[in-house]
């Protein structure tokens, strides 16, 4: 697996790059608005469907769950596979944009990794829907070019070159960390009553010194204060 395409942790664009114009809900013309609206609807209806695991809905059903005709579909979306895999997507890159924002400023690889790991397993309890369709896609999790993986790897390598973690296979330990954080989820599904922070933080400590820390430096990377992660995620919603 080569080098993935996302820019160092706390670079921003050059002056000289200009973002393309992008249509929102506040600009776009009435039919426009309704575009969005149809394919948010069908968007919300595959994240139910594959929250419950019927990835085998046919067209027709995920169209009447939505409430939108077979036609509207297609103008947006392929095929359901299309459809289910735009559901992913989206839900990782707002991970990988609230572990952004949750991390800004921090210059240690090894803390960059430790917010990110320690804030994601909240997750779980805080976002259910969007950690069951994570679960439900564990490989998208882990392998995907979006979201959490591309910048867990960039740091992971960030923190062998700064002499901060020993590892010899960066891609192995993304795959090792990827499967723990994935495995807490479906913990903390099926023990509602456990709490997430205490078993996210345990987890990254175990998983630091898996990657060559100390337990005392990996106790203190977990024992430090995270951001408002409900705070964050409202600025987001």
């Amino acid at each position: 697996m080569g080098e993935l395409p996302v820019k160092p942790h706390g670079t921003r664009p050059a002056q000289s790059e200009t973002p393309e114009r992008s249509t929102t809900p506040a600009t776009a013309s009435r039919g426009e608005r309704r575009r969005l609206k149809t394919r948010a609807t069908l968007i919300e209806a595959a994240q139910r469907l594959l929250i419950e695991d019927r990835v085998n809905a046919s067209v027709l059903e995920i169209t009447q769950l939505a409430d939108v005709g077979t036609g509207s579909f297609y103008n947006h979306f392929a095929s359901k596979e299309d459809l289910f895999r735009a559901v992913v997507d989206e839900a990782l890159e707002r991970h990988g944009e609230l572990m952004d924002a949750a991390t800004e400023g921090l210059g240690d690889p090894a803390e960059v990794f430790a917010r990110s790991f320690r804030l994601t397993g909240r997750l779980h309890r805080l976002v259910p829907g969007m950690s069951m369709v994570l679960i439900h896609r564990g490989t998208e999790l882990v392998m995907s070019d979006r979201g959490l993986a591309p910048r867990a790897l960039r740091d992971i390598r960030a923190g062998v070159a700064a002499g901060r973690f020993t590892i010899a296979d960066p891609e192995l330990a993304l795959v090792a960390a990827g499967g723990a954080i994935i495995a807490l989820g479906q913990l903390l599904h099926s023990q509602p009553e456990r709490d997430a922070a205490p078993a996210s933080d345990l987890l990254t400590r175990q998983i630091l010194q898996v990657f060559g820390l100390d337990e005392a430096e990996a106790r203190d990377l977990c024992d430090r204060p995270l951001p408002d992660l409900e705070r964050l995620l409202a600025e987001r919603a």
